[in-house]
């Protein structure tokens, strides 16, 4: 197919992020020039009826219930997977075998072995002008990319401290149902991998350092719930017979970590803090000032930056809407906020520029398998209790 015809997308997974990147695909050439046209061309899904819905509602040409025609069509360039960890690994290497270029959701895998195998099959791809990425979309949020900015320009100088925390509450209800997400052989792990996974990207992406060992705890609050047939971005059922399904995954992961740069981390996730909806909290302190970031006021940046005057110095918060400011090139006039749906199309826009340019796209799958090894540390060192001084009231 020639550069002319557009670069023609399949999506696979019409659940919660299929339809963030349908969404992205359509919006992403609206707003901002990109190198080639964008086709959404086929839409996958596991339940007919709303895998065409799906299509319908999205504007896309045509759907199918079979991802492979995804990867066998000659007239696709692109594969966007947006489904349960355990089904990454196939569909990224069979597309990647095919030519197509692969945007794979978060986190790579679930293991760090397939990560392995999927970036050396992506390494290999590039060689040949296939391209992927991996999609870790909080890095695409302008005041984000702001403070990646600030860091990289040296205005809190040499990094010391970070501090992370992603905050949920949709999982609190005990009796809410059983979903995919609980499942450890479709989602790998739990808060850990579902979110704690981001924080671990962003701390990596801000500081420009890897976090090289950590000191954890996992915890499951909630051991079973009632049983659904609910398979959240492929489609299925729900199923009220009153069964009850066993939750393997963590509820809630904490650790602490080192970097290799010498600075040290706190880093807590979960999806059980009432009144948090989607509290993406992360503070990182350098030996000249700070900046503080939580996703509940997505569009603003705190920024400590030292001062001589003491009596006047403290945080300021900047309003990531700026003419200059990163992203807002393509949408509103100053001043007007941006939303979470904004970060998957610049995460598009990214994708297709890279691929217009021929150049390696990040996060690269490399960049993620480092995220899958430090998850598969944490959940290593959760596993290990000796690494606890247990508190014994007789020991003064």
């Amino acid at each position: 197919m020639s550069q002319s015809d557009g670069l023609r997308v399949a999506l696979i997974g019409t659940g919660f992020m299929g339809r963030a990147h349908a969404n992205a695909w359509l919006t992403a050439p609206r707003f901002f020039a990109l190198p080639r046209a964008v086709r959404p061309a086929l839409v996958v899904g596991r339940d007919p009826a709303r895998t065409r819905a799906a299509a319908e509602s999205f504007g896309w040409e045509s759907w199918s219930t079979d991802w492979r025609e995804a990867v066998q069509r000659d007239d696709i360039d692109a594969v966007d997977i947006c489904v349960p960890g355990n089904l990454h690994a196939e569909m990224t290497l069979a597309a990647l075998a095919a030519g197509k270029h692969v945007l794979c959701e978060k986190p790579l895998a679930n293991s760090v072995g397939e990560a392995e195998i999927m970036t050396d099959a992506a390494q290999a791809a590039e060689s040949l002008g296939v391209l992927s990425m991996c999609g870790f979309s909080y890095r695409r949020t302008p005041a984000l990319a702001l403070a990646k900015r600030l860091i990289d320009d040296g205005r809190i100088g040499r990094v010391r401290h970070v501090r992370a925390q992603y905050l949920q509450d949709w999982l609190s209800d005990a009796t809410a149902p059983m979903t995919w997400r609980l499942d450890k052989e479709q989602a790998g792990s739990g808060t850990l991998g579902d979110i704690g996974a981001h924080s671990v990207d962003l701390a990596q992406w801000l500081t420009g350092s890897r976090i090289s060992g950590v000191s954890a705890l996992l915890h499951t609050f909630v051991s079973e719930r009632p049983a659904s047939g609910e398979q959240v971005g492929l489609g299925g059922t729900g199923d009220t017979s009153g069964a009850r399904a066993a939750v393997t995954v963590d509820d809630a992961a904490a650790f602490t970590a080192r970097f290799d740069d010498g600075a040290v981390g706190v880093f807590e996730a979960t999806r059980m803090a009432l009144g948090r909806k989607n509290a993406n909290r992360i503070e990182i302190n350098g030996t000249r000032g700070s900046v503080a970031f939580d996703f509940e006021r997505m569009n603003e940046l705190e920024f400590f930056e030292s001062e001589s005057d003491s009596l006047s110095e403290g945080f300021r918060r900047v309003q990531a809407t700026e003419a200059g400011h990163p992203y807002l090139e393509g949408w509103w006039p100053v001043g007007h906020g941006l939303g979470y749906e904004h970060t998957f199309t610049h995460e598009v826009v990214d994708f297709v520029r890279a691929i217009g340019a021929g150049t390696a796209p990040s996060p690269s799958f490399g960049e993620a398998l480092q995220v899958q090894r430090v998850l598969a540390a944490v959940e290593r060192s959760a596993a290990d209790d000796s690494r606890f001084t247990h508190v014994d009231k007789e020991n003064r």
